[in-house]
């Protein structure tokens, strides 16, 4: 599975103490990239960069936690490289990795429960890339796009 980083303000810095906990009571290497204290004044932007440019240049997974998910998705897909994904069911999450590999996870902390946002991470997880023809060639002109 790789390292797992994981990023949130000050909206879903609960949320992500609860998931690197749980997370790393199921042997999963979490790095928590911030914010590492609660902070009403940080912005989501900062994180958001922050995981998202790791994610890229250590092809591993990410979580991004705020309020509502869309604020750290916008951002971190301007990162070049980044599909991240805002899920908000286990059915969601599996179609995000199965049909578009994402690699970065958006979850909402206060629009879902807790305990949904921890079944939507363990699905993204252990959900891997179907790599379908239809799929990779998609993916593929998101890549070239990019470029």
């Amino acid at each position: 599975m790789g390292n797992v980083l994981i990023g949130a303000d000050h909206r879903g810095y609960r949320l992500k103490s609860v998931i690197i906990e749980t997370l790393r009571d199921n042997d999963v290497i979490v790095e928590d990239m911030g914010n590492h204290e609660y902070d009403r004044e940080d912005d989501f932007v900062d994180f958001a960069i922050k995981v998202a440019e790791k994610v890229v240049s250590e092809r591993t997974k990410g979580i991004l936690i705020c309020g509502g998910g869309i604020g750290m998705s916008i951002v971190a897909n301007k990162v070049k490289g980044v599909r991240a994904g805002l899920c908000t069911s286990i059915k969601q999450a599996r179609l995000a990795r199965c049909d578009n590999d994402i690699n970065l996870l958006c979850l909402s902390a206060e629009l879902v429960s807790q305990e949904k946002n921890l079944k939507i991470v363990n699905k993204f997880l252990n959900t891997v890339f179907s790599s379908g023809e239809n799929y990779i060639r998609r993916i593929n002109k998101i890549k070239k796009y990019e470029s």
